[in-house]
């Protein structure tokens, strides 16, 4: 009994293990983005200490370690070597030993296989089995037409003759069922993986679909997320909420995920905050990051739990781990952010798309010999973004057209590349050093950085410190932000310099201003242990946070903003709402925008209310329009009562946090009419001259509004002033003098005098119209002389 109990543990070491091993299962298309990693138990609990965490592709040392320790270490391996070690900390020689021992028990007390019916019914299969002339280590169906396994119960079959089926007849059925819904989904997704066309892809979910109608897991998955965002197939929540609920009862963390989005959402479902934290929960213990990234973000927010800087930490630095493994050296994808209300608001306002026509004229440009157009066109392509697909190939053929043309930039990211890697660049360090040393000689950032790396890791040339941080400094002084990046990863580490970590501090803040990826992971890194830095728990989660934004996930921001430019707000709404969930503020943001307008996919009253939620989730993290979202919403009663204190608390925090011109002249409204605060016309006049600096926007509305404020203030001086009373204290005798009657009559009589002389002057003036002449008859010619009769 003790040996089963300890074989147990032993086994599910080993499942451990091999789980931390495995690479993830990844899926090439559009809906990676929903279709998350599995993690490993062992990294959902183990401690990411400072001693070991990869930062820029490279391992940390051991803090313990001495410098001339740290510089006789085995060389640095890539990113990629990282991406299926996360278990590597266990890997002691005891462990491998008790494994290996136990193991060994294992097989050989692995339960036999006895064979069914046949000839030799009960008896155990003997492996290996000789039939045909081959021998056979495990069941086979060669030799029968109906494809069902069996097994021979001796070495040789011909000899013997003795044999049995490995499985009844009902679990060959299943096998073969299983089988073939395997076939028809392979045959889906290779239509979906190759190609782009919309026709096509239309076609391989059809295959999906028939393969989820067999019970196929993975095409579940696939056709269900389908269903809810409209992606191919046509949308039907409650379609996918039935898939999602088989789902989630065999187990699959992504239908977990998904079903606690319905709940969470109150789609296809009565909303409920509970039971999506409960599936929520189960989808991140089974590893989907999605889920992770959910919970990270309810904790930090506090939605639906206590908040908790501390599990936000733990949940945010997980997938972060993932995100950063996956970035390479040419970078991940632009993640572009769009803002609905802004685009409403400013139409005029650059969105950060790039128009059609304005592509078609840079490919111009670039087709007639333009350097620039064609390495622009050359960066467009390598990283996506601004609506352009990322097309390697097309890249490739910029850059080279280019570097022909004698383009340092170009020949850096053909360096880039190459050593990267690709399906439609082979990977090769030596091309790659060759276009880097010709970029770094002409003093390109780029390839001066590019060669750094080749020495750090020794990449086509023997490993060298020294002219590694060379390299790099050089390539930090000129603003460029991998030189930064990996030069503060030197400093951290302490390879080839002294281990210094305010100067790591210094340089991977310089790279975040650029914007680099792991630059922020590598911040928060610090932050989370109080390494060089105070300990910041909010800081890092911020971070961390701004990390996982950053992962293929976020390609989903792109779809919805398309699909609710072709008019399909319903998708467009569901896929914001998701995004939302994980912490996007530009999707909650997008998502209130769309229900602001009577989404049909919700209830007609229940818009308001859902748009209200996600424009405070929006407003929490510091967006100004949603801030005086939330402001309008309470001051008119949309989705609530009508509440002018706490409309005036929204606006007034608009206005000292972000300065808003729109909410500083709302304020003054709200002081000129007394709503929600005590009338004080002063105070509405300030306001109004405050919005008129913060925006020349502001202006007119801002002088017509105090221009009727200056009206009012006339009208209610006179009105409060009592004319009689103001009279009666006037002493006209001690003002004027005792004859001021006197002096009175005698200017009225002058004015008098005056104007009557003015007026009889006046009419002199004027001169005397013509008389009308008498109108003279007109006579009758005089008669012809006749001749005498």
């Amino acid at each position: 009994m003790g040996r089963r109990a300890r074989l147990g543990l032993v086994l599910c070491l080993a499942a451990l293990w091999a789980g931390g091993l495995t690479a993830a299962d990844e899926e090439g298309n559009q809906d990676e983005s929903l279709e998350s990693k599995t993690l490993s138990a062992e990294d959902q609990v183990k401690d990411h200490s400072t001693g070991t965490r990869v930062v820029a592709g490279q391992i940390f040392l051991e803090s313990g370690k001495s410098d001339s320790q740290s510089e006789n270490e085995e060389n640095f391996h890539g990113q990629e070597e990282e991406k299926g070690n996360s278990l590597e900390e266990l890997n002691s020689l005891e462990m491998s030993n008790l494994l290996n021992k136990d193991l060994e028990e294992a097989e050989i007390q692995s339960p036999v296989l006895t064979a069914i019916g046949g000839t030799a019914d009960g008896e155990p299969c003997h492996f290996p089995f000789l039939f045909m002339e081959k021998e056979y280590a495990e069941c086979t169906a060669d030799g029968r037409e109906d494809g069902r396994l069996w097994c021979a119960t001796t070495y040789d079959y011909k000899k013997d003759q003795k044999w049995g089926f490995c499985e009844t007849e009902e679990q060959s059925n299943k096998r073969r069922q299983m089988q073939e819904a395997e076939d028809v989904y392979q045959t889906g997704m290779k239509i979906l993986n190759e190609s782009n066309k919309k026709a096509q892809k239309k076609e391989a979910y059809q295959y999906l679909l028939k393969a989820a109608d067999m019970n196929h897991t993975k095409a579940m998955e696939k056709v269900s997320y389908a269903l809810l965002f409209g992606d191919y197939l046509k949308q039907n929540i409650q379609s996918s909420k039935e898939l999602f609920e088989k789902l989630t009862e065999e187990g699959s963390p992504k239908g977990q995920m998904a079903l606690g989005f319905l709940y969470a959402s109150g789609l296809g479902v009565n909303s409920s905050q509970a039971k999506a934290l409960v599936y929520y929960t189960f989808g991140a213990l089974g590893g989907n990051l999605i889920a992770h990234m959910i919970l990270g973000y309810r904790y930090w927010a506090g939605i639906g739990v206590l908040q908790s800087c501390e599990s936000a930490l733990t949940h945010y630095r997980l997938v972060a781990n993932h995100v950063a493994s996956d970035i390479s050296l040419t970078g991940g994808t632009v993640v572009q952010r769009i803002r609905l209300a802004d685009e409403v608001e400013n139409p005029g306002m650059a969105s950060g798309m790039l128009e059609e026509d304005l592509i078609q004229y840079y490919q111009f440009l670039a087709e007639k010999g333009d350097v620039q157009a064609q390495v622009g066109l050359g960066q467009l392509h390598l990283h996506g973004g601004r609506g352009v697909e990322q097309n390697h190939q097309r890249a490739f053929e910029y850059f080279n057209q280019a570097a022909n043309a004698g383009n340092s930039h170009a020949m850096a990211f053909l360096g880039k590349m190459y050593s990267e890697g690709s399906d439609v660049v082979p990977q090769s360090n030596e091309t790659a050093l060759q276009y880097f040393k010709k970029a770094a000689d002409m003093g390109n950032p780029v390839g001066q950085s590019g060669l750094g790396m080749a020495y750090l890791y020794g990449r086509g040339v023997p490993v060298n410190y020294e002219l590694a941080l060379k390299y790099f400094q050089k390539a930090a002084e000129q603003g460029w932000v991998d030189g930064q990046l990996q030069l503060g990863s030197m400093y951290y580490n302490g390879i080839g310099v002294k281990r210094d970590y305010k100067q790591a501090l210094k340089y991977f803040n310089l790279a975040s201003q650029g914007g680099h990826i792991l630059a922020f992971y590598n911040l928060a890194q610090m932050h989370a242990t109080g390494t060089g830095v105070m300990r910041s728990c909010h800081t890092a989660v911020e971070l961390f946070k701004n990390v996982c934004e950053r992962g293929r996930w976020s390609e989903r921001l792109m779809t919805a903003y398309n699909s609710y430019k072709d008019g399909d707000s319903n998708s467009a709404v569901v896929q914001y709402l998701l995004l939302a969930e994980q912490g996007y503020e530009v999707a909650q943001s997008n998502a209130a925008f769309i229900l602001d307008q009577k989404a049909s996919i919700v209830g007609e009253n229940e818009t308001y209310p859902r748009a209200l939620l996600h424009w405070n989730r929006a407003a929490s993290q510091g967006y100004t329009v949603a801030r005086i979202k939330l402001g309008d919403y309470h001051f008119y009663g949309f989705g609530t009562d009508v509440d002018y204190e706490t409309a005036f608390i929204h606006y007034r925090l608009a206005s000292e946090q972000q300065h808003s011109a729109q909410a500083m002249f709302n304020l003054g409204y709200m002081h000129e009419k007394g709503l929600g605060i005590k009338q004080d016309i002063h105070l509405a006049k300030r306001f109004y001259d405050m919005a008129a600096e913060a925006s020349p926007d502001a202006q007119v509305p801002v002088f017509l509004a105090l221009c009727k404020l200056g009206v009012i203030y006339s009208l209610q001086y006179v009105r409060d002033i009592n004319i009689r009373e103001v009279f009666s204290h006037i002493d006209m005798d001690q003002l004027l003098g005792p004859e001021w009657d006197l002096y009175l009559m005698t200017i009225i009589a002058l004015l008098l005098g005056t104007i009557i002389a003015y007026r009889q002057r006046q009419h002199q003036a004027i001169p005397r119209p013509a008389g009308l002449r008498p109108a003279v008859p007109q006579q009758e010619p005089p008669p012809e002389h006749q001749p005498p009769q």
